[in-house]
């Protein structure tokens, strides 16, 4: 019997969609922290006394542990707003189909308050129109994910993930390149805008090109309860549900920490000018982009848990690396590549690995588990590394060394995860 056609017109189709929201995220998480804390007088002194120029920007002046904290906003929404979102949205069914209502909700709500964040001019409003944005991508960005649980079988998510992340990582790198040359070239505003125009253009194309599929009719009888999914997961006797949840909470902590202080570790600590440490944070992209579909492909062959956890050891090794060799541009792009490639790694086959274990009438409320772990992660790991780097004088290297810590254990966590796949046992050695 002839095997059925791998999907490519469709997975393009949603990769361009989330090429779009890929957007959003990196222009918010590296000019934001700056517009925050731009004019705090201890960067300025710790610049000059490095001999270096000072960063060419207006801010608020906001202290690390401060700054930190506002960037966790947007998850400490999600861990509420997306596990119900997810599981609601199962029980969704219109002219739209099951997840389309909530992009046309939350996408006009989100990019309104984006565009509006470099207009602010007191902190109140800056504060204020983050939480727009927020509130707007949290109400989407779970059922939006949850389509790789409705348009695919099991045996197809890995590699379809891999080129929806090739597609999204390929807008993050359109954010961070072209936004740090529209930030160089016409000032604050102009990323932003940028960034909004191309996300409406993608949801626009989803919105009217991609089919859901209609066979999928959701349990009339069976009401969304949230919690449930929480108990479901804390009183499995086989643990493995909670262990992978676990292991996402820690290796997300430990990238989103980095992720939202790097901009401020190149600016503030190595003098780098903002769109040009835009443009350097785009070389992990880069190799993100480039081992997305091989890490899909791997992770379908040797098993998702065996390829997540390698990734978990050269981020691992990475990070240790980068607090002791970074010095200038040439070191940073160094371990921005080699952490892009094995980031792909975890990333392309987190999701996946989540759904191996969840039940296929309830792919959204699974969806929502998972990021409930890494939203939560995205809410610790920055609040904690804030703390930390106000702590210590304010000198964002410490950064490295939080993640590498917390890479590290999710690694141990991740070595005792049971996955059953295809009738076959993945046994704890991975």
């Amino acid at each position: 019997m002839k095997s059925k056609t791998f999907p490519w017109g469709r997975t393009i189709l949603l990769g361009f969609g989330f090429l779009g929201l890929s957007i959003i995220w990196p222009v918010f998480n590296q000019f934001i922290p700056l517009f925050l804390q731009a004019g705090n007088p201890a960067f300025d002194k710790q610049i000059l006394a490095q001999g270096r120029v000072l960063p060419q920007i207006t801010g608020f002046g906001l202290t690390p542990a401060l700054t930190m904290f506002i960037m966790t906003w947007d998850n400490l929404i999600n861990i509420f707003v997306q596990p119900w979102a997810g599981a609601r949205s199962d029980q969704t069914w219109n002219r739209f189909g099951r997840r389309k209502g909530w992009i046309l909700l939350g996408a006009p709500l989100a990019l309104v308050g984006f565009v509006s964040i470099p207009l602010a001019r007191t902190v109140l409003a800056i504060m204020t129109f983050i939480l727009i944005t927020n509130f707007g991508m949290a109400l989407f960005r779970s059922p939006t994910a949850a389509w790789l649980g409705d348009l695919y079988p099991p045996e197809e998510r890995s590699q379809a993930n891999g080129i929806i992340n090739l597609l999204g990582g390929l807008g993050g790198l359109l954010a961070y390149f072209g936004g740090g040359m529209l930030f160089n070239s016409f000032g604050r505003l102009a990323p932003f805008l940028a960034g909004a125009l191309v996300t409406l253009l993608t949801m626009l194309a989803i919105l009217l090109f991609l089919h859901e599929p209609a066979s999928i009719q959701p349990e009339q009888q069976e009401k969304v309860k949230v919690l449930e999914n929480f108990h479901r997961v804390l009183t499995d006797p086989d643990r493995s549900e909670l262990l992978v949840l676990l292991g996402i909470l820690l290796y997300f902590m430990a990238f989103s920490a980095l992720e939202t202080g790097l901009s401020s570790f190149a600016v503030f600590s190595l003098g780098i000018q903002p769109g040009n440490a835009a443009i350097m944070t785009g070389s992990m992209t880069i190799s993100f982009i480039l081992f997305a579909v091989p890490a899909g492909i791997l992770g379908t062959r040797y098993g998702r848990k065996t390829i997540v956890r390698l990734g978990l050891v050269g981020l691992t090794i990475s990070f240790l690396m980068g607090y002791f060799i970074i010095q200038g541009l040439v070191s940073l792009i160094f371990i921005l590549l080699c952490a892009g490639f094995c980031w792909a790694l975890v990333n392309v086959n987190s999701l996946p690995l989540v759904l191996d274990l969840g039940d296929e009438k309830r792919i959204g409320a699974f969806t929502g588990l998972y990021y409930f772990s890494s939203q939560l992660a995205a809410v610790l790991g920055p609040t904690l590394a804030g703390l930390l780097v106000s702590a210590l004088h304010n000198e964002y290297r410490w950064l490295w060394l939080f993640s590498t810590f917390f890479m590290a254990v999710a690694w141990l966590v991740m070595a005792e995860v049971r996955i059953l796949k295809n009738n076959q046992l993945e046994n704890s050695a991975g």
